[in-house]
């Protein structure tokens, strides 16, 4: 099953196999530095170590918990709704729906999608469970409009999108979960597609995901790379939205929260990004955010080459437990937009987290009493085991996940 996901990432230099450790940096400012890259090494060896031999349940991870020890999860794949956390904890997806199979990867005709294919499924008004009958790569020949109501489980196969196609576009929708989907070489639609269901179309621009004015979002455990524009893009109003152990690597922005600096209206966005590897091989936007309240939580930071944090139009950020391994540029944060005696008043906080190789996070503001640490979130030390199975899982029938 690994085969299809090597295929999309293989062109893409330098390449890290999930089956063998992660060549990081062991050069440090101080012999404490070092002491804990060395540290870091060794736990995340162990944790891939961990992964290879299937050894992942009870690893403190909520999401994970939930679901991945039942051998039965194949029987009860709804039951993975009832397991988000943070804010876009209550995305429905397609929960008490009927089970769509996708059998047909083609995308031949996408303003009349045939019966069988992913795009039919997902323009359907109704809410779906959507599932693979067998590992499959789909290049969309224009933008994949996602309906509301809507999950896409990937789990039980290796199913590839973009590959040279457009990709996934959430417009003006609520209730949509995306699981389980390796997403990379994504390119602009070629034309605005005028799509058959309400969620419209015209917003592709080479995003891996976008969501554009919707509500009650859930991506989890996709692996994203490589695209033209952005690996995730969440704009223009949306909000509830969590984002989680997902693996984004080799790519310039990762991740886009907040459409711009005169979009006053992102001011009510809320997005919570948890358990996601970030890199190696990503730039900057791990993420970058605006206006809104944005919860980041138990990541692993493998290195940037500008900064991994930012944001303008004073975004409020909540940093807890998470890791960060620096490369040559130490500082995790970055403002833009505002002096230092604007931005100094927003409130950035970092709280528990891990600094390795002289990374070194910049607060500022101070703490509002409506940004709480949240229940899910976990110390620092835990990050090993809960980001150990990012991104696609090789998920069997009839054994825990």
């Amino acid at each position: 099953m690994v085969f299809l996901i090597f295929l999309c990432f293989s062109s893409f230099l330098p390449h890290y196999s999930i089956s063998s450790p992660l060549p990081l940096p062991i050069d440090s400012s101080s012999a404490a530095g070092r002491e804990g890259v060395q540290d870091l090494v060794r736990s995340m060896n162990m944790s891939l170590h961990r992964r290879m031999l299937g050894d992942d349940c009870g690893t403190g991870n909520p999401v994970d918990d939930c679901w991945r020890c039942d051998p039965s999860w194949a029987d009860n794949r709804q039951g993975l709704a009832d397991c988000a956390i943070g804010f876009g904890r209550d995305a429905a997806g397609g929960k008490n729906g009927k089970t769509y199979v996708v059998t047909d990867p083609s995308d031949d005709d996408p303003a009349a999608p045939a019966p069988g294919t992913l795009r039919y499924g997902l323009i359907q008004e109704e809410p779906l469970w959507i599932t693979f009958a067998r590992d499959m790569i789909i290049r969309p020949t224009e933008e994949l409009v996602v309906a509301s109501h809507k999950t896409v489980d990937g789990r039980g196969a290796d199913v590839v999108v973009g590959d040279g196609g457009a990709c996934f576009v959430l417009h003006n929708v609520s209730n949509v979960i995306i699981h389980g989907i390796a997403v990379c070489h994504c390119k602009p639609a070629r034309t605005p597609l005028a799509s058959s269901s309400s969620a419209g179309g015209g917003l592709s621009d080479g995003d891996g995901i976008t969501v554009f004015r919707s509500t009650d979002v859930w991506v989890d455990h996709c692996t994203l790379e490589a695209c033209t524009d952005g690996l995730i893009d969440v704009t223009d109003a949306s909000t509830r939205v969590t984002l989680s152990n997902n693996l984004l690597r080799n790519h310039d922005k990762a991740m886009l929260l907040g459409h711009s600096d005169d979009f006053p209206d992102d001011k009510d966005m809320k997005v919570t990004v948890a358990f996601n590897r970030f890199g190696p091989g990503l730039v900057q936007r791990m993420p970058r955010c605006r206006f809104g309240l944005f919860h980041v939580i138990n990541n692993d930071y493998i290195n940037w080459q500008m900064y991994a944090i930012g944001g303008s139009a004073s975004p409020t950020i909540l940093s807890h437990g998470n890791r960060f391994l620096a490369d040559k540029d130490k500082e995790v944060t970055k403002r833009d937009g505002a002096p230092e005696s604007e931005w100094s008043t927003w409130t950035w906080i970092s709280e528990g987290d891990m600094m390795l190789n002289g990374a070194f996070f910049r607060s500022s503001g101070s703490p509002k009493p409506d940004v709480n640490t949240p229940s899910f979130a976990k110390s620092v030390s835990s990050v090993s085991s809960m980001t150990a199975s990012v991104g696609v899982l090789s998920c069997k029938v009839g054994s825990p996940c």
